[in-house]
Order: C-alpha cells, then sequence, then structure tokens
C-alpha cells in the first residue's frame, strides 16, 4: 500500500440532517478530509444496497450512510430501515471479496456539523488502513 493513497469515499446524506450537518461542518469552515463525495438522498430510507455495490463499482474505495437520529427521521423509521440494509450488505461483502468495514452508517443531527467533519476523518482513516479497494483489481482484469 502507497503512503500517498488517498481512498475515494461516497457518503449519502439525507438531506434533512446529514447534509445539514455537512452544509454547517463547512459553513463553520471545520477542516476534515477533501476525499469524501456527497450524495444528496431524501432521507436513508431511499438507500439501497444497489446505490452501495454501484459506488463500489465505480471505483469508491469506501461508502457510508449518515442520516437523521434514531428515532428522529423526518420520515418516521426510514434511518432504521436503512441501518438494516447496511447491517445486511456488511454480512453479504465478504462474499464479493471486499472487507465489511468499508461500509458504514452514521445517525446525527442537522446541528452536528462538527460532527460530521469527525465522521468523515473516522471513515477516511478505517478505509486508508484497508487501502485501496480490491474491486478495482477485479474490474481492471
Amino acid at each position: 500500500m502507497s503512503e500517498e493513497f488517498e481512498p475515494r469515499v461516497i457518503a449519502f446524506c439525507c438531506q434533512y440532517c446529514a447534509y445539514s450537518a455537512a452544509d454547517m461542518a463547512g459553513s463553520m469552515r471545520l477542516q476534515y478530509p477533501s476525499n469524501v463525495e456527497i450524495v444528496l438522498i431524501p432521507c436513508t430510507g431511499r438507500f439501497d444496497v444497489i446505490l452501495a455495490l454501484k459506488a463500489f463499482e465505480s471505483g469508491a474505495d469506501g461508502v457510508y450512510v449518515a442520516g437523521c437520529l434514531e428515532g428522529n427521521c423526518h420520515f418516521l423509521d426510514g434511518n432504521i430501515r436503512a441501518k438494516k440494509r447496511v447491517a445486511y450488505l456488511r454480512k453479504e461483502l465478504e462474499s464479493i471479496g471486499l472487507e465489511p468495514d468499508r461500509l458504514a452508517m452514521y445517525n446525527l443531527s442537522a446541528s452536528q456539523g462538527p460532527r460530521f467533519a469527525e465522521i468523515v476523518k473516522e471513515f477516511s482513516d478505517i478505509v486508508t488502513g484497508l487501502g485501496p479497494s480490491p474491486m478495482k483489481k477485479i474490474l481492471a482484469a
């Protein structure tokens, strides 16, 4: 693994909480790794395993889903459904040659800009430790 490896991270963020927290982190000029690509989704309940698999297929080294705090979903239980989907997919990732730690779910409120910045750094560090996605080698062959 090269020391210069910077992982490509895709973050699926709900518009009400996680995306607002990302916006707040930017407004506060908080420093966090720039390697995260934020994908706005209406609710984490709309997150589907296909979205994560497509992200990995397109070269992402890590994917995370960020939504409202549990019990505070604007669509009642969207984040609970997303949590179940993420847990399911984490179990299945090994069968396609990916480490489960390349996928995660986080919950935060719209006012947690600093926490959003921490999550980006935390997850980016985890994925950096795992190295480049094995999918890149598979797809290149």
